[in-house]
């Protein structure tokens, strides 16, 4: 697994119309770090002191934190295995009873406060964005206060494209860097539809030009390259990238051009993709997705 994190969550402060505060970051647990035994199991405890006379793995836990964020990332989809998680509380008895009507209540009280926090949450990101003239050019974002990872690089800008125009996107990879993905969304921020498109790709899904550039093209027709980020419908909607622990942070060019001009402005070595291919493509990347556990 490329990553595997269990980061802390406490309370949500009170929130400012037209904007999203989740306060300040918090602790974030690195699975990959634990020692593992010969079967490859682990167990770690959280818990704000130490318990007397443990000496296996500890995680020091805010007092605050209510809730816990298990974030899973793979690059190869294939060969990358998600770790298998239990969590038990051992502050508390194993049993557990019915839930009493008041908590209950409580609970399905505070269904219309989530959801009127998630469901609107950066809905207006990709106006934003056009507002301030980032349309087919991409800039860098802090998502540092928003629960966004330490060492996570963000770049993004609003794409809008007809269906005989391309957007290419063009950079120099950091030296070094532990994750990076592209992908695209619609207009209210959501994420297309990437289980049954190539609408995002990672660092182990990308081609590399021999001039160690990385070359990626937004488009509704298959340009028949190999970094065909697909926009799936969508006319507009916003191209999101990050760098993930990389030696440098840069934010690529972007630029539109008309997609019969698109092979003039490729290397002359930039393979070629056919139709059966893609088909190939498209049904593996399903079929791997598919075989991922869901959560």
């Amino acid at each position: 697994m490329n990553q595997a994190r269990i980061a802390e969550a406490g309370p949500r402060p009170q929130q400012t119309a037209g904007s999203v505060n989740l306060g300040a970051p918090r602790p974030v647990h690195d699975i990959n770090a634990l020692k593992v035994d010969a079967e490859g199991r682990y167990d770690v405890i959280l818990s704000p002191e130490r318990p007397p006379g443990h000496v296996g793995d500890w995680w020091q836990l805010d007092p605050t934190t209510n809730m816990l964020l298990v974030r899973m990332v793979a690059s190869d989809w294939n060969a990358e295995k998600e770790p298998t998680l239990s969590i038990e509380r051992l502050d508390v008895p194993a049993v557990r009873p019915r839930p009493a009507a008041a908590v209950l209540e409580q609970k399905l009280r505070g269904i219309p406060v989530a959801a009127g926090f998630i469901a609107p949450l950066l809905a207006d990101r990709p106006a934003k964005l056009r507002g301030e003239g980032y349309v087919n050019r991409l800039k860098a974002v802090d998502f540092s206060e928003m629960g966004g990872l330490a060492g996570q690089f963000y770049f993004e800008g609003a794409y809008d494209l007809k269906d005989d125009e391309a957007l290419l996107i063009e950079t120099k990879l950091p030296e070094k860097c532990t994750y990076q993905s592209l992908i695209l969304t619609n207009d209210l921020y959501e994420t297309t539809d990437w289980y049954n498109n190539q609408s995002s790709l990672n660092g182990a899904q990308t081609h590399l030009d021999s001039d160690g550039v990385l070359r990626v093209v937004v488009a509704a027709k298959d340009p028949g390259v190999p970094n065909w980020l697909d926009t799936s419908g969508y006319r507009t909607g916003v191209v999101q990238g990050r760098w993930m622990e990389c030696s440098s942070q840069p934010v690529p060019a972007a630029r539109k051009i008309a997609l019969k001009d698109l092979r003039g402005a490729l290397p002359a070595d930039t393979p070629t993709v056919t139709s059966q291919q893609r088909e190939a493509i498209l049904r593996d990347r399903r079929a791997t997705l598919q075989q991922r556990p869901l959560w």
